[in-house]
């Protein structure tokens, strides 16, 4: 079996890491490219030395550019290497332009993809991330979700049930490989000052690119009693050091800037933490999976598990709520606890382990491929049932040819399909072919 790992972000090398682990340990064979989309070497080349990830078989190295030429560069330099390799299937996490392109080259290519973490949805367009994942699920062919409510979003956008395979997340897998790690080899905790401390991430467009919400959060952490550690991204100095906002971070007893950090050394800073405030959507799961607090400066999260279990709190951008938030977790030690005991909504450290047999499956029993079509095929249209009788999806489907059952009710309550689900005295929701 013969697997392309694209990737070109932090966040991308670091949750597929343990699945090229994965690859490795059942002897096959991972081609791994590396798109250069985080380009600075302390924020890529690093983590790979600190993951004990083979360097990458091949280094695209867009740089920095624009969204669209980066994307453009990507799928053309894809096409040379993917038609070269002859790869049984491409992965590509998240939702990044690296994912974007990845997707859609291999897509063109009719090489099948697989998405790690997908149907992840804020619902916000504005959101360049939103339109990435959505493009990039749309042209994949294996769907592996971290939970149930990521399944029904693919659901509800009319992706087929048998494609989807809910799997956890492999950030657990990552946090849980590298721990105790970072706890040994890490050289930050000689460097932090303070005894206890906030970790600070910060680097999404729609915060620091606003002048008015940089502004705001800025003025509120300037302002708390607590003490930060702030590793800043390159990206969001550049904007504060416009905005005459830099030195006053830098010169504040209470905020501590440090350089990017190897993937060890952040998660070092992470895990010993009071609290995260974050706008990264990574971060919010490595808080969860840590059982540390989360405070997320953004209006809305793709990453909704984590609040309804009671770990993250949305908090915006407004110098008011973020402090509010602040004090009301650290000053409310029952508040804290709470947060700090929510459970894991993405799995139990064994994603990459699950996405790797799915694959195998599929190719062993010959679902991964696009078949082209031998037989006319008309769509008649959706239809919705009331089931009465005991009969499981997979029966159902057998019994009904041409029946495909796309979503599931339970009274008003949509639910994750499975093969196995019973579907008595529920609503079903139907695409239905006729085949000759």
């Amino acid at each position: 079996m013969k697997i392309a790992v694209v990737l070109g972000t932090r966040p991308e090398i670091i949750k597929m890491a343990p699945v090229i682990d994965e690859i490795t340990k059942n002897n096959d064979e991972c081609i791994l490219i590396h798109t250069g989309q985080h380009y600075d070497i302390e924020m890529s080349k690093q983590f790979f030395e600190d993951l004990n990830i083979k360097i990458p078989d091949y280094n695209i190295g867009i740089g920095s550019k624009t969204a669209i030429k980066q994307i453009s560069i990507i799928i053309s330099e894809l096409e040379k290497i993917l038609l070269d390799e002859n790869v049984d299937i491409v992965l590509v996490q998240g939702d990044t332009n690296t994912v974007l392109a990845g997707a859609l080259a291999s897509n063109k290519l009719k090489i099948p993809v697989g998405h790690v973490e997908a149907g992840l949805r804020s619902f916000d367009k504005n959101m360049p991330e939103e339109t990435n994942r959505i493009i990039a699920d749309n042209c994949s062919e294996l769907y592996f979700v971290p939970t149930e409510e990521t399944a029904i979003n693919l659901q509800n956008e009319g992706i087929a049930h048998n494609k989807i395979h809910i799997t956890g997340n492999t950030i657990v897998d990552a946090c849980f490989r590298h721990k105790d790690i970072a706890k040994e080899k890490s050289i930050l905790k000689e460097n932090i000052i303070f005894d206890e401390y906030i970790a600070l991430t910060m680097h999404r467009a729609e915060n620091v690119d606003d002048s008015e919400r940089l502004t705001n959060i800025i003025n509120a952490l300037l302002s708390l009693d607590k003490n930060i550690v702030f590793p800043i991204h390159p990206h969001t100095r550049k904007s504060l050091e416009e905005l005459d906002l830099y030195e006053k971070v830098l010169n504040s007893e209470n905020i501590q800037v440090t350089k990017p950090l190897g993937y060890l050394d952040f998660l070092y800073l992470i895990s010993n933490s009071q609290l995260i405030l974050t706008d990264s959507g990574g971060v919010q799961e490595e808080a969860i999976t840590l059982n540390i607090p989360c405070i997320t400066l953004r209006y809305n999260t793709e990453r909704p598990e984590t609040i309804t279990a009671g770990g993250n709190i949305l908090a915006g951008t407004t110098s008011e709520e973020i402090s509010r938030n602040i004090n009301h977790i650290l000053d409310n030690p029952d508040v804290y606890k709470s947060m700090q005991n929510a459970s894991n909504p993405y799995g139990d450290g064994t994603s990459s382990k699950q996405i790797i047999k799915i694959i195998k499956d599929s190719i062993i029993n010959d679902t991964l491929n696009v078949k082209k079509a031998d037989s006319i095929t008309d769509f008649i249209g959706y239809k919705k049932y009331s089931i009465k009788n005991d009969i499981t999806v997979n029966q159902y489907e057998k019994t009904n040819k041409g029946h495909i059952i796309e979503q599931v009710f339970d009274d008003e309550n949509p639910l994750c399909i499975s093969d196995d689900l019973n579907l008595k005295d529920m609503d079903i929701i139907v695409k239905i072919f006729k085949t000759k």
